[in-house]
C-alpha cells in the first residue's frame, strides 16, 4: 500500500503491470457487479440519523448535568462518537440527490449542522471539488495536502486542526457571522475565505448568489439557536460548563478526524489531475471492525471505492466491496488499496514522509 496502485494517467501500463485494456474490462465488470447498489434507501438514512442525534445529545446532557467525574467524561466521550457519525452525514448529503432524501438536509442542519458550527454549506459544494477529474490532488483540491513529502506537514496539519477547528468555528460563526449579515462587503469576503471546510490553505470557493443566500439563512439561523443558548446559562438553566463539554466533545471529533483524514489517502499526488484510476490507487479502504466503524463511520471506511463509485450510499458500500472482491477476476487493485487498520496506513505514511518540506511538483 506504500507505493501507487495505479497510474494509468501518466502511461499505457499500471504501476503494477495492468495493460490499460486489462483496467477497462475490470471497470466495465464492476461497474455492472454494482449497478443495482446506487439507490439510497431512506429508512436506513433517517434511522441512523435519528439514532445517532438521540444518543449523541442525551449523552451531552448528561455529560453537562453530571457532577461525577468519570460519568461525565464517559458521557462526553460517547457524545463525542455519536456526533460525530451524525456530523459524517454531510458527507452522504454531498452525493446523494435531495429528491431521494426529501427534507434530509434541512433535518441534519438543525440537529448537527447548527449546534455543532458546522452547517452542510461548509461543505456541500466544496467536497464535490475533491472528487473532480480536474482538481482532485491540485492546488484546488480543499481537502487535500501532499502529506507523503514531508513529516512538518503531517505534524502541523495534526496539532492545527485538532486544537484550533472548535474555536474557530466559534469565532467564525458567533463573531464574525453577525459582522457579515450587518456588512455584505464582508461576508463576501467570508464567503470566499472563510466557508469550507477545507484542509487546504490555497483554495478559494467561488460562491453563486444562490449559495450566498442559504449561507445567510443558515448564519441567521444558527446565531439565534446560539444566542438562546448562551440567554439559558445566563439565567441559570444550562451550567456554563455547557460551553466547556461542547469544546471537549468537538475537540475529540476534530481529532479522531484529522486521524481519519491522514489515514483516507496516499497523499502522493504530484499536483496533476487524476482519473477515476489515479483517485483509486491513491486512497485507501479500512473495511475493519466495530472500531473503524466509530472512526470512519457512514462509509468512510471504505474510501477508495467511494472515490470509483461516489453514487454509492454509504449503507451499499460493504456489499459493493465484498462483491468485487469475491467476484471479479483480477480484483487486486481494490485488494491492494485496503489497509489492515488506521495505525497501518498513518505508520506508512510518517514513513514515506521525507524530513524536508513539501516540495512535490505543483505545490
Amino acid at each position: 500500500m506504500a507505493s501507487p496502485i495505479l497510474q494509468f494517467a501518466s502511461g499505457d501500463e499500471s504501476s503494477r503491470g495492468v495493460p490499460v485494456g486489462a483496467a477497462e474490462e475490470l471497470d466495465r465488470a464492476t461497474r455492472r457487479l454494482v449497478g443495482d447498489l446506487h439507490q439510497p434507501d431512506a429508512r436506513i438514512f433517517w434511522m441512523d440519523l435519528l439514532a445517532s442525534a438521540a444518543i449523541g445529545w442525551s449523552a451531552f446532557a448528561i455529560a453537562i448535568f453530571s457532577s461525577n467525574w468519570p460519568i461525565m467524561i464517559a458521557a462526553g466521550t460517547l457524545a463525542a462518537f455519536a456526533l460525530y457519525r451524525g456530523l459524517c452525514f454531510t458527507h452522504e448529503i454531498t452525493h446523494i440527490k435531495k429528491r431521494a432524501l426529501p427534507g434530509f438536509e434541512t433535518v441534519w442542519n438543525l440537529v448537527f449542522g447548527v449546534p455543532l458550527l458546522l452547517p452542510s454549506f461548509t461543505y456541500v459544494g466544496v467536497h464535490q471539488s475533491h472528487h473532480s477529474l480536474s482538481t482532485y490532488g491540485t492546488k484546488d483540491d480543499p481537502e487535500y495536502l501532499p502529506f507523503a513529502s514531508s513529516r512538518r506537514l503531517i505534524f502541523a496539519f495534526s496539532l492545527q486542526s485538532s486544537l484550533m477547528i472548535p474555536p474557530l468555528l466559534l469565532l467564525r460563526f458567533l463573531v464574525l457571522a453577525p459582522i457579515g449579515l450587518v456588512y455584505p462587503a464582508f461576508h463576501r469576503w467570508l464567503e470566499v475565505h472563510a466557508s469550507s471546510f477545507s484542509m487546504n490553505p490555497a483554495y478559494r470557493r467561488e460562491v453563486p448568489p444562490a449559495v450566498a443566500w442559504k449561507m445567510r439563512r443558515w448564519e441567521l439561523a444558527t446565531v439565534a439557536v446560539w444566542a438562546g443558548v448562551f440567554a439559558l446559562m445566563l439565567v441559570g438553566s444550562l451550567p456554563w460548563k455547557t460551553l466547556a463539554v461542547w469544546l471537549g466533545v468537538l475537540a475529540i471529533v476534530s481529532f479522531v478526524n484529522t486521524m481519519r483524514v491522514l489515514g483516507a489517502h496516499e497523499y502522493e499526488s504530484d499536483g496533476t489531475p487524476r482519473d477515476r484510476h489515479g483517485q483509486l490507487a491513491d486512497s485507501i479502504d479500512t473495511p475493519g471492525g466495530l472500531w473503524t466503524e466509530l472512526w470512519a463511520p457512514v462509509g468512510l471506511r471504505y474510501h477508495a471505492l467511494h472515490h470509483y463509485f461516489p453514487g454509492i450510499p454509504y449503507h451499499n458500500l460493504g456489499l459493493a466491496y465484498a462483491r468485487i472482491l469475491a467476484t471479479v477476476p483480477g480484483a487486486t487493485t481494490y485488494r491492494e488499496s485496503s489497509s489492515p487498520s488506521l495505525r497501518r496506513s498513518l505508520t506508512e505514511l510518517y514513513q514515506k514522509a521525507k524530513a524536508k518540506g513539501a516540495t512535490m511538483m505543483g505545490w
